[in-house]
């Protein structure tokens, strides 16, 4: 795979973004708040103002560092929708969260420029886009103007499509590839608080998304910090034979991989389990009796 840059320097790196502090010193955990009706694993649950402040509390009491709200569903074979309706469900509950709590690093799901910049705005301070700038081609200079962390994830195709031609081989490859181009992009924009995600399960196979993570520590570049997004997914449940519901072992069992592969940053939807799977991964790294 040709050079491989798989070191990361954490007492070093850190991204001020929308006037917060994005430190990398330990791994960190990155909530999911779904505003969606139809997300495949919480989806019509936080459709209120108090179910918001509700999640994002408890999220933040159990160990949550940031908090990514999404208004639109990315599983398999989910359609798109308007611009005028993520805009309805996201900035509402984005206003609230914002001032209710006001030192809160809030992430942003979408791969809309429009909406990004108007969450900026409105408080948000990581873009985190699915599509890596592929379905919105103003996105990478959006963000290089906007000047806040941005979350590269690779993905193939749609979600409405993505699975149905996935990646089935040579994945670390094709994903490293993506990510030197699209960094490299940004880059000459001036744009340099990047944080890279694989897309596990985004237009992959079963197999290749295992090599993904397998290999995750080959596909980080120029010393860029990696997002792991495995919660509750199919690549959990193919394996185990559960379904989304009954994922949360498999889930933990595929973070701690994730994070002695590399992950900086693991987005979950539980996160009290999570952040006991980095207490316990920094103690075993930082544990030295002989």
């Amino acid at each position: 795979m040709g050079n491989k840059d798989t070191s990361f320097d954490t007492n070093s790196m850190q991204f001020e973004s929308n006037g917060k502090l994005i430190d990398f010193k330990s791994p960190m955990v990155m909530g999911i708040l779904n505003l969606t009706p139809d997300s495949f694993y919480d989806g019509g649950k936080f459709d209120k103002a108090e179910r918001w402040a509700e999640r994002c509390e408890q999220m933040l009491e159990q160990g949550a560092a940031i908090i990514d709200i999404g208004a639109f569903s990315s599983r398999p074979g989910a359609k798109m929708i308007s611009l005028e309706e993520e805009k309805q469900r996201l900035i509402p509950a984005l206003k609230f969260i914002a001032k209710k709590f006001p030192e809160l690093i809030i992430s942003v799901d979408t791969y809309r420029s429009g909406i990004a910049g108007i969450c900026v705005g409105e408080g948000a301070s990581i873009i985190n886009d699915i599509s890596g700038g592929n379905f919105d081609d103003k996105m990478f200079k959006s963000i290089a103007g906007l000047d806040v962390a941005y979350v590269l994830m690779h993905m193939q195709g749609k979600p409405e499509d993505m699975q149905v031609k996935p990646i089935e081989s040579d994945a670390s490859q094709m994903v490293r590839s993506w990510f030197e181009e699209k960094v490299d992009q940004l880059q000459v924009l001036g744009h340099n608080k990047i944080i890279l995600d694989p897309g596990y399960g985004f237009g992959k196979s079963l197999e290749c998304s295992f090599q993904l993570l397998k290999h995750q520590y080959e596909l980080r570049i120029n010393s860029l910090p990696l997002l792991a997004g495995l919660s509750r997914k199919s690549l959990v449940n193919k394996v185990l034979n559960t379904n989304p519901d009954e994922a949360l072992n498999g889930t933990t069992a595929l973070n701690m991989l994730a994070l002695t592969n590399g992950a900086n940053i693991l987005r979950v939807h539980d996160i009290k389990e999570a952040a006991e799977a980095i207490r316990l991964f920094e103690f075993y790294q930082n544990t030295d009796c002989r």
